[in-house]
């Protein structure tokens, strides 16, 4: 048979053994089930897992338009506290000046916390980080729909940064206020599916007229109820640190900061943790290689969702930072005087509302310090006539016993009749009366050189001629050099009792230029504070000498009968 004779048999024979096999071996339909009764709705019925997916059909894939400008555009918000300009490139803060508080430059113009110099190299304030460093240069580089557009906003104002490039799309929401916070509001998506983000301020951070500013930028962050602060000296060099770049959350705030600003960043509806934070160094400024190191840190979080935060940029003012909530108030640190330095500012700014002149408000504070302790001084006077009466026997006993050398045992015999004359007269042996009062202002002192130097209120707050900012030393040297004058005068009126050692005297007459030299460097407000001080002492001092005045020492000897 031919090859086609054995296709039409097969061919027959395939259909007759179907037929067949339908006819004699396929089982019989089952009767349909009874619908459900009159008025009554059929049961749903759930699928088993996986058989939804088995039977769908394949999702589409997403379609994310293309969203970019075409040009570099900046918007600025204006308030009464503060100027921020901000551009579509990158999405990205220019410039963020504060009206209230002036720079060093001549003439002075609103301090900018934002150094451009440093921000064109290593990133600009309000910069994304991401996980894929790649699609992070990608984000703060792009051009961002901006809306508005351009032009001057008056606070309180919302401004939107769009971008995607089909891909990656990200959406900025800034939203300013009235006051020093921000709300923050970012997405970031990758094929539709979100993606963990951090916002960054990048390029330092502070004063930049200030000397060495840069080494007094730190990077903190609350946890667990502690303030903990990443000091300049372990933020290594060129982001080379001696201890980890990141701290997980959640965290109360974060940020930077120098003596007198803060950029903080608040949770607001996301956890945050402290992504990173560097230092770099050999910065250019107007063309010349600078050894100071720039400050970074961001705010981010792990969580693939919309990340939400509060910014606060503005001054370290311990009123305004304690109406924060969380309550930033820690960030004003006087350290360890803290318990003397805030109730002195709380004096200082009382005064200060019928004084408008610090200057004179520390006069006045000094005053209001100095008269309660006029009682000490009283007490140390009284304290003098005592040793003063009991001088002449003290000497004859220290007569008795000078032949004996100092290790000789026999001295101890010299002390003891000298406490049991002290015992008899009621004399106190320690300078007790006059040492007091010099005692309780030392902490006074500490604590006010905090205040000046780390209290927004003091900076460049003027006095009188020269002396154009308190918190800094005099330019021209005169306060601690009056101080060193005001205090050796009232060494000077203090009465010496007879008896004491000579050596101590002249410690006390060599005290006033010790203390001038040293104070030569602190704060014209500390020297102002002293110098009147001291002024009000020999005041009180020239009062008890009237008054109260010592008698006359006497001699152990009698003089001689003349021929």
């Amino acid at each position: 048979m031919s090859d086609q004779t054995r296709m039409v048999l097969f061919i027959l024979a395939a259909v007759l053994v179907f037929a067949l096999w339908t006819k004699f071996f396929v089982p019989p339909t089952p009767p349909p089930k009874p619908g459900p009764p009159p008025g009554q709705k059929a049961a749903v019925t759930t699928p088993a897992p996986g058989t939804a997916q088995m039977n769908a059909a394949p999702a589409k894939p997403v379609v994310i338009p293309t969203v970019e400008a075409t040009a570099e555009k900046t918007v600025t918000v204006d308030s009464g506290l503060y100027t921020v300009e901000i551009s579509n490139h990158g999405g990205v803060v220019r410039s963020w000046k504060l009206k209230k508080y002036l720079d060093l430059e001549t003439p002075p113009k609103p301090i900018d916390l934002v150094h451009a110099d440093s921000s064109q190299q290593f990133g600009w304030p309000l910069s994304l980080m991401l996980q894929d460093a790649q699609q992070e240069a990608q984000v703060n580089s792009a051009l961002y729909q901006i809306t508005p557009e351009q032009g001057t906003l008056d606070a309180p104002a919302e401004v939107t940064l769009h971008w995607s490039n089909g891909h990656l799309d990200v959406l900025k929401t800034l939203k300013f206020t009235q006051n020093y916070q921000t709300s923050i509001e970012v997405s970031v998506s990758l094929d539709g599916k979100p993606i963990p983000c951090g916002v960054a301020w990048r390029g330092g951070f502070g004063d930049p007229s200030v000397d060495s500013e840069a080494k007094l930028v730190t990077v903190f962050y609350k946890q667990n109820d502690k303030l903990n602060s990443l000091k300049y000296g372990k933020l290594g060099v060129s982001g080379n640190s001696s201890e980890p770049l990141a701290r997980g959350g959640p965290m109360e705030f974060l940020g930077l900061q120098d003596t007198f600003f803060a950029a903080t960043f608040i949770p607001d509806g996301s956890d945050l943790s402290l992504w990173d934070w560097t230092q770099w160094h050999n910065v250019t400024v107007s063309g010349k290689q600078e050894s100071d190191p720039v400050a970074s840190m961001a705010a981010g979080s792990t969580a693939a969702a919309p990340l939400k935060m509060r910014l606060y940029v503005g001054p370290k003012d311990l009123a305004v930072l304690s109406a924060v909530r969380p309550s930033l108030g820690e960030l004003v640190n006087f350290g360890w005087t803290s318990v003397i330095a805030k109730p002195l500012l709380y004096a200082l700014q009382w005064t200060h509302k019928y004084i408008p002149n610090y200057g004179w408000a520390i006069v006045i504070l000094t005053l209001a310090i100095n008269l309660p302790l006029f009682p000490l001084r009283l007490m140390s006077q009284k304290s003098m006539r005592k040793m003063q009466k009991v001088a002449p026997e003290m000497r004859a006993i220290q007569d008795r016993y000078k032949k004996y050398s100092m290790r000789d045992p026999r001295r101890r015999k010299m002390n003891e009749e000298i406490m049991e004359l002290y015992q008899k007269h009621g004399v106190n042996p320690l300078p007790i009366g006059a040492c007091l009062p010099m005692l309780v202002q030392l902490p006074i002192w500490w604590a006010l050189d905090r205040v000046l130097i780390a209290s927004i209120e003091l900076r460049h707050a003027p006095w009188i001629l020269w002396i154009h900012d308190l918190s800094i030393k005099d330019p021209v040297y005169v306060l601690p050099i009056a101080m060193g004058f005001a205090t050796y005068l009232s060494t000077k009126l203090t009465p010496q009792v007879t008896g004491v050692d000579p050596s101590q005297q002249k410690m006390m007459k060599w005290m006033p230029i010790f203390m001038a030299a040293f104070f030569i460097n602190l704060s014209a407000g500390l020297n102002l504070y002293i110098f009147t001080s001291s002024l009000v002492g020999a005041g009180q001092q020239v009062y008890l000498n009237r008054t109260q005045p010592l008698p006359a020492p006497k001699s152990p000897f009698k003089k001689k009968k003349t021929q």
